[in-house]
């Protein structure tokens, strides 16, 4: 195969994935069918299993995707340079409310949206979600700790635990914006936040 035409699949498959996201993060995962995603892509059927073997496969590509990117963009906001570690945190949970939203998530929330359903359909992507999560609160907690460590901020329990609490914290806010429709539920979480890291409001 000529890196040309490598790089060419790869486009391919990469673009299916994020039509993918895109849609599932607004319908559902059960709800989408293949031919809904090839179709937007602009891709034939036939070739959806050149890049992947079965949905289930494709949704367990999509949230690799999903969490690689999110990951990464995560390390950059806690690598933000001439700010305290509490500083990169709070813009961290801020950008969470911004891009979170109830009206239009643009694939910004596929864990969210995705989380609970799939989780009951398919032990790869349950598992696939798990890891991801789990990436999110490993850096949540390693962040903290250094923020204790420099006295940005400080704590009442070990970093660990107030990392994967206020990760649920915002998981269960971005559900309920959901339901009631307005982001009180994120002025709650981001009160509760400020307090379990003893910051001023």
């Amino acid at each position: 195969m000529t890196t040309s035409t490598h790089s060419h699949r790869n486009d391919v498959r990469e673009h299916i994935l994020a039509t993918g996201q895109r849609i599932m993060a607004s319908k559902g995962y059960s709800a989408v069918g293949l031919n809904e995603i090839l179709s937007d892509a602009g891709v034939p059927k036939g070739s959806f299993y050149h890049y992947f073997g079965s949905k289930d496969a494709f949704g367990v590509a999509m949230l690799e995707s999903y969490f690689d990117d999110y990951l990464a963009g995560l390390d950059a906001t806690l690598s933000l340079p001439d700010r305290t570690m509490a500083q990169r945190l709070m813009h961290y949970w801020q950008q969470w409310q911004e891009t979170q939203s109830f009206l239009d998530c643009q694939g910004k929330c596929l864990a969210v949206k995705l989380g609970a359903e799939v989780a009951d359909l398919s032990e790869n992507m349950r598992m696939t979600l798990k890891t991801g999560t789990t990436g999110i609160v490993q850096r949540l907690g390693r962040a903290i700790e250094l923020g204790q460590e420099e006295g940005s901020l400080s704590i009442d329990d070990k970093p660990a635990v107030v990392a994967e609490s206020l990760y649920q914290l915002w998981l269960g806010a971005s559900v309920m914006v959901k339901i009631v429709r307005n982001k009180k539920p994120f002025e709650s979480a981001m009160q509760l936040t400020r307090q379990s890291l003893h910051l001023a409001p």
